[in-house]
């Protein structure tokens, strides 16, 4: 069947197959000349896209055991996050790393080596795991750890599951009191203000801005920072605090049709972007608002991948070091702004110190943009790509779809030791997906 990522781009005829057991798995594993595993479909690209064999693990989704004093979680890699949200928010725990999708399973979160609005303070998913259970070539499971087989454990996490089928492992919850989260909304004229918001508040658990690509001149890089934290239960009103952990049931919205190519472009973001800086400006400020809107706004509205048209899109995002990052992040807002192909889904994160084999943040800042595809957008994302460069910038192999090899070889001299790696105990022949395939990892 067809087989795509959630940008819906490249969409590839591919072969697909769903263990219901390990040990079908392992038949699998054994039988087919390469394969990758696939979670839930939320990598943007082609990183879980094998055309000959992709393997999904939606049916190995069991929660297997729980430590209340400790919040540590064991579970298979096709648990959704989601699922783990609405089994032990309850109870009084949450991820205490997650991505900006609960749709996102296990195995990807570890296959991604996910980063969250408090990468500045706690770090990518790899904070919270404390162990993986891993399917390697030859069919046998292995457990790595910090510990045990550290190697193995560093790879893959951030290896987009080119170091085995991960089957399973031992993740840490966060205990919290309630269900809300106390936002702080600023809003920054310009890149430069922002910048210097992010960095005051690098004692804030969360912290993420919608930035405007569009903006020039003085308006250059304008945002909107928004600050979280954890509500206690003292903080909440009289008819919350009676019940911290029940929000009000929202109507799910949808996109029922793929929006039509003229829908999205510069006039029609230019307007969409001002007056959403300027409501944000209006409401700034502080007020309590639910853990699904804080840090899952796009879930509410299904499919709305599909708001840019039936070709899809492509997302940007790099990571630039932090001396480098006000630099060059103007130099590439100047770039898009300069090309009218703007994106209205325009995220800034501080990222903070991190020592990893292969996963993608480092201290600094990242820029996560969407365009619709189209041969003038894939244009400027080749010259995005090389002015991150420029910069000391890497990217983020999760939402990549299009980038070059040379282009990744360029970007991150960690490539030669990770298919080291690969080669050495048997990966390199037997996990491959497109991606992979493209970048010559």
């Amino acid at each position: 069947m067809k087989l795509s990522g959630w940008g819906r781009y490249p969409a590839l005829e591919a072969r697909i197959y769903s263990p219901r057991s390990i040990d079908a798995l392992r038949d699998l594993v054994l039988s087919k000349p390469n394969l990758i595993a696939r979670g839930n479909g939320r990598a943007y690209g082609d990183s879980a896209i094998n055309t000959s064999a992709t393997v999904e693990t939606k049916h190995l989704n069991r929660m297997i055991a729980f430590d209340p004093d400790s919040g540590q979680l064991i579970a298979e890699a096709g648990v959704l996050l989601g699922d783990i949200i609405g089994t032990f928010l309850d109870r009084g725990w949450f991820p205490m790393i997650t991505p900006g999708t609960k749709f996102v399973t296990l195995g990807g979160a570890i296959a991604a080596d996910v980063h969250g609005k408090n990468h500045h303070k706690d770090g990518s998913f790899r904070t919270c795991v404390d162990w993986i259970d891993i399917m390697g070539p030859d069919g046998v499971i292995r457990r790595c750890s910090p510990s045990n087989d550290p190697g193995l454990f560093d790879y893959t996490l951030g290896g987009m599951g080119l170091t085995g089928i991960i089957l399973r492992a031992a993740m840490r919850l966060r205990s919290v009191e309630t269900a809300w989260i106390r936002q702080k909304t600023i809003a920054a004229p310009n890149l430069e203000s922002a910048m210097a918001a992010f960095e005051r508040a690098q004692s804030a658990t969360y912290s993420v801005a919608w930035i405007d690509c569009l903006g020039t001149g003085p308006n250059l890089g304008r945002s909107l920072l928004m600050l979280g934290e954890h509500a206690d239960r003292e903080e909440l009103p009289q008819q919350h605090a009676r019940a911290p952990f029940r929000i009000r049931s929202k109507r799910q919205l949808s996109v029922p049709f793929d929006f039509p190519a003229f829908a999205l472009n510069g006039l029609t973001l230019r307007a969409f972007n001002a007056l959403y800086y300027r409501a944000g400006a209006r409401k700034a400020g502080t007020q309590l608002v639910d853990w699904d809107s804080y840090f899952y706004p796009l879930d509410a509205i299904l499919g709305w991948n599909r708001i840019y048209g039936r070709k899809g899109f492509a997302q940007f995002q790099c990571a630039l070091p932090l001396e480098r990052s006000q630099v060059g992040l103007a130099a590439l807002l100047a770039e898009i702004a300069k090309s009218g192909s703007g994106s209205f889904l325009a995220v800034l994160k501080r990222f903070g110190k991190q020592d990893s084999a292969f996963s993608f943040p480092m201290e600094g800042y990242t820029l996560a943009l969407d365009f619709p595809i189209a041969k003038k957008t894939l244009t400027l994302l080749d010259q995005l790509d090389r002015i991150a460069i420029e910069y000391g910038g890497r990217f983020y192999l999760a939402k990549d779809s299009r980038m070059s090899a040379a282009t990744l070889r360029t970007s991150d001299k960690r490539i030669a030791d990770f298919q080291a790696h690969r080669d050495r105990h048997g990966h390199t022949s037997r996990f491959r997906s497109a991606q992979s395939e493209r970048l010559a990892l």
